[in-house]
């Protein structure tokens, strides 16, 4: 991987002898709502489901009883990050299997979490630069609010002050809206991406690779290995040594690959299995 920091002029060398850090995507890579399991199979041959989240005590995320397995071995063979859209709330209210993450990347690159901490001087780095290349949340918010029809919106959120999102009823989506916003977004250095029910509108200098590249140098790292489904997921993959993406999503969906990048045929939570065992193969590589 070429381990670059956010506005380094040059690169990192990793260490032959350095870590191999997993970077991985969360909701619909690892894990999954009851509503994206897709558990196509007969109901006898279902795999037994792991909760490893609970809101408003609702169980809420899942994964199979052996990617839990698997996880916690790669955990203690790999420096495992997970890399999420995620706001640290959201984040913190999972509970994986296997060793507590050392790092751990939300809300898209903004916060790089050490210890469960937000790593401040990454924060003000973020920050500094969205500042300087993009809109401001502000404007955003406000075609967001102009545009979107009450009739298919159900909510409006803000994440860490840092994008925006809107929760949806998918069915009556207007597809048209969602190209107009993404050609308006892009005008203005965002970038717009429909996952499930959600609509995100992301600053474009705001990445997963950014950060995984800072923990990349930070430990030395001999290989970066990834994983994701969604267009926020492309920059990541496109800055790993090796990644995978699952049978679903954006990225499956528009036939999305480049150099390293594997796309694999199983969708839902046996897609997540499934990417762990690769990643556990490409560990023991």
């Amino acid at each position: 991987m070429p381990n670059e920091t956010s506005g380094s002029s040059g690169t990192v060398p990793a260490s032959a002898s350095g870590p191999v850090v997993v970077a991985s995507d969360l909701d619909r890579t690892l894990i999954y709502s009851a509503a994206a399991l897709a558990l196509t199979m007969p109901d006898a041959r279902a795999p037994r489901l792991l909760c490893v989240e609970v809101h408003e005590a609702k169980p809420l995320s899942y994964m199979t009883e052996t990617s839990g397995q698997l996880l916690a071995k790669l955990g203690d063979l790999a420096l495992f990050v997970p890399t999420t859209t995620r706001t640290r709330k959201q984040y913190q209210r999972i509970n994986l299997p296997g060793p507590a993450p050392k790092y751990a990347i939300c809300a898209n690159g903004g916060h790089l979490l050490v210890d469960g901490v937000s790593d401040p001087d990454w924060h003000a780095t973020v920050t500094a630069r969205l500042a300087s290349e993009c809109a401001p949340l502000a404007e955003v918010r406000a075609y967001l609010e102009e545009t979107a029809d009450p009739l298919w919106v159900r909510k409006h959120r803000v994440a860490e002050d840092l994008f925006a999102y809107l929760v949806v009823e998918r069915e009556l989506l207007p597809e048209e809206w969602v190209k107009e916003l993404a050609v308006w977004a892009e005008n203005r250095g965002w970038t717009v991406s429909l996952q499930g029910r959600k609509i995100y509108a992301v600053p474009k200098p705001l990445t997963k690779s950014a950060a995984v590249r800072e923990v990349a140098r930070r430990v030395g790292a001999a290989l970066v290995l990834g994983a994701g489904d969604s267009l926020l997921d492309a920059d990541l993959l496109l800055a790993v040594d090796r990644g995978w993406r699952p049978g679903h999503g954006e990225l499956a969906e528009s036939a999305w690959t480049a150099p390293g990048v594997v796309g694999l045929a199983e969708r839902g939570v046996l897609a997540g299995e499934r990417i762990l065992r690769e990643f556990l193969a490409g560990v023991g590589a």
